[in-house]
């Protein structure tokens, strides 16, 4: 799989850091991105937290570092020993040297790095595969972008293996984080989200049939938002009369595991399944932001509660995008779209629907875009 684009990211962030953070899910492929990167360099030492002899061999990081010889150091699973970054920070600051680091964890839940390393070292996050990557809508919808997932020999593999994700990510991967919480409970949290997938989020609704507090719900979802698991798109507010929502939305990011948790084996359950249109959003939605290179903070949703509403907002390089997710072979103009374009200015909106690669014009300022028409930003 060509992922040039993410080579050439850590080569800028090089450029700028001594230390590069390639973060993402677990199983995403930053181990494999990383040894394809680092054959560039004549020497380089790779160390995996996850393997025994390498926790041993930086039981003493500072001897085991200081003298390395070494035009890289890769450090994988780094959210095992979070009390490595401050040696990282001296060990830069003494001479100059690479470090990529890789973790299953977002920068927020990686907060030493960020008051130990500041300004020097800088992120990029891995994503799962994506429709310009691979080309088939369809089987990546339904299996989702985890490589081992997506490249399995048939759906039932695929599903079984999405399904033994799920249980290491909640009986391993969170504890390892430092967090101490019932795996049947996360399971039953993370289950229930599926079914608001693409909803406002209502903290003291899923907590009281969890009977745990709101403020519980919103630290668990933290957890599975800073673990790429979840998306909580912020909702943006415009100098209007109208009342807007001030809630955000909750997607499960990878479609895949949506799948998996909702019990979704192939395509034909797909097509029966109830919320079709909102799990498509979600999965058009992520395209989408992974094709822009959207930062969190580049993502937004809108809607007021007159009904008034865009289901995406893409705020990047000077420029005020929309895009609406219409599970539709004949996309048109709504109310609600030309309302978002006047009182949001946007620069265009984009009507974005299945398995097509056309493009047409609905208005002025609106497009019609199949999600199989790669490449075409700009």
């Amino acid at each position: 799989m060509d992922r040039h684009f993410f080579y050439n990211q850590i080569d800028f962030q090089f450029k700028i850091h001594s230390v590069c953070g390639l973060l993402g899910p677990r199983q995403v492929g930053k181990t494999t991105l990383a040894k394809e990167y680092a054959q560039k360099y004549a020497k380089v030492h790779f160390f995996d937290l996850e393997n025994p002899l390498d926790l041993a061999r930086l039981e003493n990081p500072m001897l085991a570092l200081m003298d390395l010889q070494s035009d890289l150091i890769v450090i994988d699973e780094i959210q095992r020993r979070p009390e490595l970054f401050p040696m990282l920070r001296v060990l830069v600051d003494q001479r100059p040297r690479k470090f990529l680091i890789l973790g299953s964890a977002s920068r927020d839940l990686l907060q030493q790095s960020s008051e130990t390393l500041a300004g020097r070292i800088g992120y990029i996050e891995l994503p799962p595969f994506s429709i310009t990557e691979v080309k088939e809508e369809k089987k990546l919808w339904l299996r989702g972008g985890l490589p081992l997932s997506y490249l399995a020999s048939s759906d039932e593999e695929s599903y079984a293996w999405r399904q033994s994700y799920i249980l290491t990510f909640l009986e391993r991967d969170i504890p390892n984080l430092g967090f101490n919480i019932p795996p049947v409970l996360m399971r039953r949290l993370w289950m229930m989200l599926a079914h608001y997938h693409g909803q406002i989020l209502n903290a003291s609704e899923i907590g009281k049939s969890l009977s745990i507090s709101h403020h519980t719900v919103k630290k668990y979802l933290d957890i599975l938002a800073g673990t790429f698991m979840v998306r909580l798109l912020t909702p943006w507010f415009e100098n209007i009369s109208k009342r807007q929502v001030k809630s955000p939305k909750i997607y499960l990011r990878d479609s895949g595991l949506l799948h998996a948790l909702l019990g979704i084996q192939d395509e034909e359950q797909l097509e029966l399944y109830p919320k079709l249109g909102s799990d498509w959003e979600g999965f058009a939605l992520e395209e989408i932001i992974k094709e822009y290179h959207a930062a969190f903070e580049e993502c937004y949703f809108w809607s007021t509660q007159t009904g008034a509403e865009l289901d995406l907002l893409i705020i990047k390089d000077g420029k005020k995008l929309g895009f609406e997710f219409k599970h539709t072979d004949l996309p048109k103009v709504t109310p609600s779209m030309r309302i978002a374009l006047e009182t949001l200015k946007l620069d265009h909106l984009y009507v974005i629907f299945p398995y097509s690669g056309e493009s047409f014009p609905l208005s002025d300022k609106i497009t019609a875009r199949g999600l199989l028409q790669v490449k075409w930003r700009g």
